[in-house]
């Protein structure tokens, strides 16, 4: 292993917190492709459970634990509907029951699995799509290793 190559080696005798997602994520921040840097400028990340009656509603989902992730722009009303003057932050809220059911079906380490969910997500909400994240993510990978 190279000495300039860091890991995180977590063991939860018990599944992971809210608060131990949230540390995760925020760390995944330091590390971000620079294409988001700036939208994570004024970010906050919140994580919850799973998602609330109203959301599951907004978003139609057949299942509360297929959505992993969700960007709330402070500055939008509704989607495509910007506010003129927003005091509000960008958000971006972590489903922990969901992401953990992903860590258990894949068996891949938890924090990656939590910067893709974060990056994949920014990443759409700045309209890019699935070909231009993976290759994002294919160069900032590069980098890393």
């Amino acid at each position: 292993m190279s000495s300039e190559c860091q890991q995180i080696i977590m063991n939860f005798s018990s599944p992971p917190t809210v608060e131990d997602i949230e540390v995760i994520a925020l760390s995944a921040l330091d590390d971000f492709p620079e294409e988001l840097i700036e939208i994570i400028e004024n970010l906050v990340v919140q994580v919850e459970e799973a998602p609330d009656e109203v959301t599951e509603a907004d978003m139609e989902l057949d299942d509360i634990y297929e959505l992993l992730a969700l960007y709330k722009s402070g500055s939008e009303i509704e989607p495509g509907v910007k506010k003129i003057n927003s005091e509000e932050d960008d958000v971006l809220v972590l489903y922990r029951r969901a992401i953990l059911d992903l860590w258990c079906e894949t068996y891949d380490d938890l924090s990656q699995i939590i910067r893709q969910v974060m990056v994949e997500e920014l990443a759409r909400s700045q309209g890019m799509s699935d070909e231009d994240i993976d290759d994002m993510l294919q160069r900032h990978y590069q980098g890393m290793l």
